[in-house]
């Protein structure tokens, strides 16, 4: 495996996550007032029916799909889907909008080192994944050396047992 590059490509940010729709005017109508996003001016040159939104510093590209009853119904809730992760002020004025207004989501929280993290996970019109958290309570730790390859429970387990807590301390750091 090649040594990591930096920034090969040059990336400075993400710009926007395009998502298929079954009504954009539906889409459109979520993603305004459930999570905050405002529309705005797409090229006029497109001739297929779409709109773009921006909030918090990301775009959202909606696309009405060409055959929308052929698109995939929403499913259960599972937080090892796909999704796009938003943090917030307050997870609990999240969960009380939430109910207010009538949108099924499930919780989970994720505990590492004592920390936790409050996560709130529901489906847009189309069954897309939103997960709204607190995940800043998380500190961001690059991965080093062999950590890098993966953080299975196998891998993570493998490094704990080759090394004893200080090398760990030390990788880490790195």
């Amino acid at each position: 495996m090649k040594e990591n590059a930096g920034n090969p490509l040059h990336l400075k940010s993400l710009n926007h996550i395009s998502l298929l729709c079954r009504s954009v005017e539906e889409s459109i109508d979520f993603y305004q007032n459930v999570l905050g996003f405002v529309p705005i001016r797409r090229p006029g040159s497109f001739d297929f029916d779409g709109a773009w939104l921006f909030g918090y510093g990301i775009g959202i590209h909606l696309l009405q799909s060409e055959n929308p009853e052929n698109m995939p119904k929403k499913g259960e809730i599972n937080p090892k889907d796909n999704h796009i992760s938003f943090q917030c002020e307050s997870m609990g004025a999240v969960e009380k909008k939430l109910k207010d207004m009538e949108i099924k989501h499930e919780r989970a929280v994720v505990e590492e080192g004592g920390i936790h993290v409050d996560q709130l996970f529901f489906h847009d019109p189309d069954g897309f994944m939103i997960e709204i958290c607190n995940c800043d309570n998380l500190p961001v730790i690059p991965l080093a050396g062999e950590m890098a390859r993966s953080c299975s429970r196998l891998n993570m387990n493998n490094i704990i047992i080759q090394h004893k807590p200080q090398q760990i301390h030390h990788l880490v750091q790195q």
